[in-house]
């Protein structure tokens, strides 16, 4: 039985921890228990479930939609079907047929800094407050995030050294051209702010 916050807040240590390693056992049976196996970054989840060997694509039922996922063979019940806990982009989602025996979906996330509790609303949840992302590189980002971390890190290294950032070496270099664009002028008392 889930504590609420302030029964959890009154714990010591150690009961925090047995709690904890109670909790995370019975998520793994929960999840362990579903028709599929799910993983998800914050940007997206995928999703693997299990068909009868010899399984061709046309003999399968599937729908994604913004809010809604079915999963089945045709003219039976759906192995997995409901309400999508989040929204996801359609366009950007996508399912494959893996060696007939297995469906592997991928949904891109509306939002993409929020982990899900779950894939479906009626299945059972993660506590996504215990989740540990792993470590992203640089080349995991889109090119203009990139380029805004690169930056970033490049600004901070050039402030530890007393250098100037990239945006003040922009501004010396704009002030460099338009002196020799104009050597008439007396650039003696010019200030870069």
């Amino acid at each position: 039985m889930p504590l609420s916050s302030e029964e959890y807040d009154k714990l010591t240590t150690e009961e925090r921890e047995k709690y904890d390693a109670g909790e995370r056992q019975r998520e793994r049976e929960e999840q362990a228990a579903l028709p599929y196996a799910w993983s998800q970054q914050l940007g997206d989840v995928d999703i693997v479930v299990p068909v009868p060997k010899g399984t061709r694509a046309r003999d399968l039922a599937i729908t994604i939609a913004k809010k809604k996922l079915s999963v089945g063979l045709k003219n039976q019940e759906p192995i997995m079907a409901g309400e999508l806990c989040q929204d996801i982009k359609v366009e950007e989602s996508a399912w494959t047929l893996e060696d007939q025996k297995e469906v592997q979906i991928h949904l891109e996330k509306v939002n993409k800094q929020r982990w899900w509790e779950n894939v479906l609303t009626h299945h059972p949840k993660l506590d996504t407050t215990k989740i540990t992302p792993e470590n992203s590189k640089l080349s995991d980002l889109d090119g203009e995030t990139r380029g805004m971390v690169e930056k970033m890190m490049f600004d901070q290294q050039q402030r530890q050294m007393g250098k100037p950032t990239s945006d003040e070496l922009k501004k010396m270099e704009t002030l460099k051209r338009f002196q020799a664009m104009h050597p008439e002028m007396d650039f003696s008392k010019a200030k870069i702010s």
